[in-house]
């Protein structure tokens, strides 16, 4: 039998060559009747679709796209739901060498616009219920330099997705560039400054291998379910790249979530590998559904969000088997796991997020020193030994040495997560706090930076800070802190217009439950704003 370590091995190998290919490497050296994925409709009507299949429509998809000056390294963005479409896109971008920029379906104009202006984005591919968000009028840039291409009805100058796919002269041979090419560029949730782009090179696929192998043990006669979405991390490397690198079947589920589709189609389809955020299990919890008879599952696995030990003995006593929480971020992947591979997998301690994989060295630094550890069951910053770490991928933000520099310790042996936890005499690993005040809500990261930039926006507001509070269903939504201008009232209805706000201009999942209208906010003598100071007030409820 293979190790941990003894595969961890060879998929630094096979991903890392210089002569690797994406498309080759996640779809076409796998068989062709084999099936990738079963995309199943918001009537949850399924369809199989085969790695041949793929390899065909993603290779007249490359074609058409070359034909429209997409080529090495090029931007092309993707504004999808998961669906086929999504699929062929993807993989037609990987075989032409580009680099996709995934986004997500619920960011408003101003968000997407921040995401592609810039970086050289050549074509965006969006679906048609997302289209209205790229017009002018709508906060989209006016002088864009990219084409669009929408899956619905074409108007003006865009161009049919069905179209050009059946036009395009299939690529005869995906290109080739190697390990240390990139693949992807996803965006942080800009925590403490604008978003970053992460450039995700193709070798950082061994460790989403890595994971989905041991963390979530997907094997070949699982029906496999990771319910994120593509347009983040978790979504995009764990239900999309790291099924194609094993050439294992997964599920897409194209449907906003409800606690009613997600019984139907973990009943319907037999899953028996289950991986979404907390928010989910949650919510299934706390719904009046009677969980269906019969259901398969073998492993459930949370990511995302600190994961309550009371939601773990739910799952075991509702759904046979416990949740396992699993911890990782944009510029890693998931390094800390309760791990279901038996080679890796140890009793789970209510609160813990687990133990490092298999290619990852994990430790907990004092908070006033980069060299001494913090003493058992004291938090500290966590870090990940860069030199030990075999998997780790990250280099550095695009075009942002500053806020890259901020990741990394002077002498380049840490990289800093910004997240702080205790570590037991067994090894395991306890969630503590944020450092970088990103606000956790159902799964989804949300900086607050984007969310106090759409506040400022308004005329009446001087100064404003987002934090985190707890919620029941959610695990945290957002609330703002406002210092309004001289001369304006503060109000509900002042209060109900921010809120629209960002709504509009972010996101609507990103919107302040509450608006807190207050004379200041508490800053460091640098000038930077205490998030930490303001929490204890939202969730008492003082302010406004």
């Amino acid at each position: 039998m293979t190790s941990p370590e003894q595969r961890m091995a060879d998929l630094l190998k096979t991903f890392g060559e210089p002569t690797a290919s994406t498309a080759y490497l996640l779809c076409d050296r796998h068989p062709a009747d084999a099936v990738a994925f079963t995309l199943v409709g918001k009537d949850l009507t399924g369809h199989d679709m085969t790695f041949g299949e793929l390899r065909d429509r993603s290779a007249r998809m490359a074609g058409a796209l070359a034909d429209l000056g997409v080529g090495v390294g090029d931007r092309v963005a993707t504004l999808m739901g998961k669906s086929a479409e999504l699929l062929v896109v993807t993989l037609a971008i990987w075989r032409l060498g580009a680099v996709q920029v995934p986004l997500f379906t619920a960011f408003a104009p101003p968000a997407i616009a921040l995401r592609i202006t810039g970086n050289g984005t050549k074509v965006m591919i969006t679906d048609a219920d997302q289209r209205p968000k790229l017009d002018p009028e709508s906060g989209s840039a006016a002088d864009r330099s990219w084409r669009i291409v929408t899956t619905g009805p074409v108007e003006g100058d865009d161009l049919g997705f069905a179209e050009l796919e059946a036009g395009g002269a299939p690529q005869a041979e995906p290109v080739a560039l190697g390990g240390d090419a990139t693949i992807v560029e996803l965006f942080t949730s800009g925590t403490a400054g604008t978003p970053k782009a992460v450039p995700i090179p193709l070798r950082a696929v061994a460790g989403f291998t890595m994971y989905q192998e041991f963390g979530l043990e997907q094997r070949p006669e699982d029906v496999f379910w990771n319910a994120a979405d593509p347009g983040w991390a978790y979504g995009l490397y764990y239900a999309i790249i790291g099924p194609l690198a094993l050439g294992q079947r997964s599920l897409l589920f194209n449907s906003l979530f409800s606690a009613e589709s997600t019984w139907a189609v973990l009943s319907r389809y037999g899953v028996t590998n289950f991986a979404a955020g907390p928010t989910v299990y949650r919510k299934l919890r706390g719904s009046d559904l009677p969980v269906p008879a019969g259901l398969r599952l073998r492993c459930c696995s949370a990511a995302g969000e600190p994961l309550p030990p009371d939601v773990v003995e739910w799952a075991r006593e509702t759904l046979g088997v416990p949740v396992r929480d699993h911890y990782g971020s944009t510029e890693l992947g998931m390094a800390i796991t309760h791990a279901w591979h038996p080679d890796l997998r140890t009793d789970i301690k209510p609160g813990s997020m687990g133990r490092p994989m298999p290619g990852w060295e994990v430790k907990v630094l004092r908070e006033d020193t980069n060299s001494a550890e913090a003493r058992t069951d004291v938090p500290g910053r966590v870090v990940i030994d860069i030199a030990a770490s075999p998997l780790m991928w990250f280099q550095g933000y695009r075009e942002a040495p500053e806020q890259t520099a901020e990741k990394f310790s002077p002498d380049g042996r840490w990289f800093y997560t910004g997240d702080t936890a205790a570590r037991d005499e067994d090894g395991d690993l306890f969630f503590s706090g944020r450092g970088d005040d990103v606000i956790l809500m159902a799964g989804y990261r949300i900086g607050p930076f984007e969310v106090e930039s759409v506040l400022l926006e308004h005329p009446a507001v001087a100064e404003a800070a987002a934090v985190g509070v707890p919620h029941e269903e959610y695990g945290e939504v957002v609330e703002a802190f406002v210092v309004l201008r001289p001369g304006t009232e503060p109000g509900d209805a002042l209060a109900a217009e921010l809120q629209r706000l960002v709504r509009e201009r972010f996101a609507k999942h990103a919107y302040p439950r509450a608006v807190h209208f207050v004379a200041e906010l508490p800053k460091t003598s640098s000038g930077k704003t205490q998030r930490f100071l303001l929490r204890p007030q939202a969730s008492s409820g003082r302010g406004r």
